[in-house]
């Protein structure tokens, strides 16, 4: 809802600035999204007449003006290319030394040999309109001398309201009028509105042949009208600075009283109406011209005004072109106005790929009590406009809603809200919103009234004592409550825990949908049957991410495209095998791309590379200890990729993203990337306190020539299984193919640490533990002890 302040200000004057005025309607929960000037800032500019034209003796565009701006003594001489300049005409001026919006200062200036005393402006020049074309023609009673920022009013604000669905009947200058009435206590100046006398006997008869979907239809024809009468410049003004357009006079009537009134009006040509108004749904095989030029072909569910002829408008939503109002044409018409039910008009411009200010309101719902009122509104303002003959109003009724008693009990206001309010403060609050109240002690009975369609509950009634209280001025009590510390598994830890260790290791999460495309499950899980949705809100959201990889490399791409060249990410968060919980395991993926180390004159430029990312994987799990072994991935390099075991069981996988999909999805070079199970990453060994020894370690290296198909792990898990008690570290550190290892195998070199925690170690300790070690290895992989 678009509207401006003075516009406002003309029902309801509250001692409060702008600033005041927009924080009041943002606590009352009528958020105040946008507060803007209703023109830039510009001066020195004054209503002009123009009392001379002639043509630029050099320039066959330009003209050379006389122009009387209220200064006194000769006029001004302005050179003016306008197409729509004229002797006569009035408009505005920009004097010498004007500051115009976009800092363009207007000084005296020879266009083609002939000096020029100011400019003559355009609505785009000032900011005023965006789409104008020439200059800004004003009416010929504007004062002559006066400033025009004063007679445009342009010192007015323009404030959009971001209205929640239920707030209807904020929808209107009067709604938004009566809330600061009822928040500030300032007198509300509702419009007078007198019913047009009856001058001619001109009238239609309406039938409602669906009487649940229009309850209420209001109508009144009005002969001998100048539809070509120009729309006065203060409508004109209200309606642009509420967002809509000037089109016609009795158009821009309609849509006046729509934004003064909230309720929505249609004018017909009286004359191309062809007997009685009947109100009914659409019937098969029936079409209608819209006024935007859509031939529509009407459904069954479709409300419609008919005349004898057939459809002539869509209900709630659109006008029909045949019998649409036309400048220099029409002389009669028929205003219409109506009440339908939203139930009925909602969702229909959805499905229609339009929509219109009219069914938004509809959708919502309309005073069904306003319809009369907004009809004599109207017929002021186009008696007063257009001229014309008023004939007397039809009104037929159905059943209109039902305006359900509310009960509130003060005890509950209080116990919802946490402050103490007396009956008389409620029903007065509720009272100044317009809501009859009836009270029987603590008990209170409220009417909602007809533009309230959100009042049905107790708790609407609480919300709305709450808003006039003022959410600021409920007082913040801290809770009193026994509280005890929870029980934690010491065998667990949080996962903010985890998300915290990849924090420190330069790692940034990301938030990611779980609706991702059909291509990244078959791409990077090798998924051709994920889980789909049977309403995906986008046709590349239409299925259920069974992985995090392809969150994370679009997330990459998305980084590339916007020039960051080091990328570290992870992503905590649930996959979906399937529709049962147990199928939806929670998975930690992350994604390191780019420079090793941040740029600095200390280090190189290596890129990060797979021992990079398994030292990040080691460390999430430490001090348990998992193996990596070979393994194959869709989404991983073939010979670049390792599955993560821990004990006997596979916790995720880690790689080099595949060149296919690195050439697919164009990036510069493969990132690196893992994913495990959080489930296991969330468990812990319990905290055990060991000694620690007084005594020396001893360090012994071993070099065994293999098979150059022997594992690394193979090798280290057979020592590990052979080692003596006090063989407190076994660690690879060299592996070497050469000179002095025969073809075929390969040397690989562990050092080895043992320390007793009760005495010195002797040397035939320490040979026996090694000598095991190595008859360990002679058994199982053919091992030779490299001398």
């Amino acid at each position: 809802m678009k509207f401006s302040e003075s516009w406002l200000r003309e029902l309801v004057n509250p001692a409060l600035d702008n600033a005041q005025l927009a924080e009041l309607l943002t606590m009352a929960g009528l958020e105040v999204e946008e507060n803007d000037p209703a023109a830039p800032a510009f001066d020195q500019v004054v209503v002009a007449q123009v009392l001379e034209v002639r043509k630029h003796e050099n320039a066959e565009k330009l003209n050379v003006c006389k122009v009387d701006a209220g200064l006194g003594g000769e006029p001004l001489q302005i050179v003016c290319g306008a197409p729509n300049v004229a002797p006569g005409v009035k408009v505005p001026c920009a004097l010498v030394g004007a500051n115009l919006p976009g800092d363009f200062k207007i000084k005296e200036a020879k266009l083609r040999g002939v000096e020029s005393f100011g400019m003559l402006c355009s609505a785009r020049e000032l900011g005023v309109n965006e789409d104008s074309d020439g200059l800004l023609l004003l009416p010929h009673d504007a004062p002559v001398g006066t400033s025009f920022r004063d007679y445009y009013q342009l010192d007015d604000r323009i404030l959009t309201l971001k209205l929640t669905p239920n707030r209807a009947d904020c929808l209107s200058v009067t709604g938004i009028a009566r809330e600061v009435a009822a928040l500030t206590g300032s007198p509300l100046k509702p419009i007078s509105i007198v019913p047009a006398a009856t001058q001619i006997e001109a009238r239609r008869i309406v039938k409602l042949d669906a009487g649940s979907a229009c309850p209420r239809y209001v109508g009144r024809a009005i002969h001998g009208v100048n539809a070509a009468a120009a729309t006065p410049a203060w409508m004109k003004r209200r309606l642009e600075r509420s967002g809509v357009r000037s089109i016609s006079a009795l158009v821009d009537i309609t849509n006046y009283v729509l934004m003064e009134l909230g309720q929505p009006m249609h004018a017909f040509d009286d004359a191309k109406l062809q007997g009685s108004i009947e109100v009914r749904m659409a019937k098969s095989g029936e079409q209608l011209e819209l006024l935007n030029g859509k031939q529509l072909p009407l459904e069954a569910d479709m409300l419609v005004i008919a005349d004898a002829s057939g459809p002539v408008a869509l209900a709630g939503i659109m006008g029909g072109m045949p019998t649409s109002v036309q400048v220099g044409q029409t002389s009669d018409v028929f205003l219409e106005s109506a009440f339908f039910a939203p139930s009925v008009i909602s969702g229909k411009p959805r499905r229609l790929g339009f929509s219109s200010d009219s069914s938004y309101r509809y959708e919502r719902g309309v005073d069904f009590g306003n319809c009369r009122q907004a009809l004599e509104r109207a017929t002021e303002l186009v008696l007063a406009i257009c001229g014309g003959k008023a004939g007397p109003v039809t009104e037929t009724l159905a059943s209109l809603p039902d305006r359900a008693p509310v009960d509130l009990r003060v005890a509950r206001v209080a116990r919802l809200l946490g402050i103490q309010l007396g009956a008389d403060e409620i029903v007065a609050m509720l009272e100044k919103l317009g809501l009859q109240v009836t009270r029987n002690g603590d008990l209170l009975r409220v009417v909602p009234p007809s533009y309230r369609f959100d009042i049905n509950i107790e708790e609407d009634l609480i919300e709305e004592v709450a808003r006039l209280y003022g959410y600021d001025n409920v007082p913040t009590r801290s809770p009193l409550s026994a509280q005890s510390m929870l029980k934690q598994d010491g065998k667990l830890r949080p996962a903010m825990m985890v998300k915290q260790a990849l924090v420190a290791r330069d790692y940034q999460e990301i938030v990611s949908y779980a609706f991702v495309e059909a291509k990244w499950e078959a791409d990077f899980a090798a998924n051709n049957a994920p889980v789909k949705l049977l309403n995906p809100i986008a046709s590349q959201m239409s299925v259920m991410r069974s992985t995090l990889i392809g969150g994370l490399v679009s997330a990459l791409v998305a980084n590339l495209n916007r020039k960051q060249e080091r990328v570290r990410l992870f992503e905590l968060a649930r996959v979906f095998h399937g529709v049962e919980a147990d199928q939806q395991p929670e998975k930690l993926a992350g994604l390191a791309y780019g420079a090793r180390l941040h740029e600095q004159w200390g280090n190189g430029a290596a890129k990060v590379d797979f021992y990079d990312v398994k030292a990040d994987v080691e460390a999430l799990l430490a001090p348990r200890q998992a193996r990596f072994e070979k393994a194959e991935h869709p989404a991983f390099h073939p010979g670049r990729c390792a599955q993560v075991v821990l004990g006997d069981q596979v916790i995720g996988v880690l790689g080099e993203l595949h060149p296919k999909w690195v050439q697919d999805y164009d990036l510069p070079a493969a990132p690196v990337l893992f994913e495990m199970d959080v489930a296991v990453l969330c468990e812990r060994d319990l905290i055990a306190a060991k000694p620690v020894s007084k005594f020396q370690p001893v360090r012994r290296d071993l070099a065994f020539v293999v098979d150059d198909a022997v594992q690394y792990q193979d090798v280290l898990n057979a020592m590990e299984t052979a080692k003596s008690p006090f063989i407190t570290t076994i660690e690879g550190f060299d592996v070497y193919r050469g000179k002095g290892v025969p073809e075929g195998k390969k040397s690989l070199a562990f050092k080895v640490i043992l320390q007793d925690t009760q005495k010195t170690l002797s040397d035939a300790e320490i040979d026996l533990a090694v000598s095991q070690l190595v008859a360990a290895l002679q058994q199982r992989h053919d091992a030779q002890l490299r001398n």
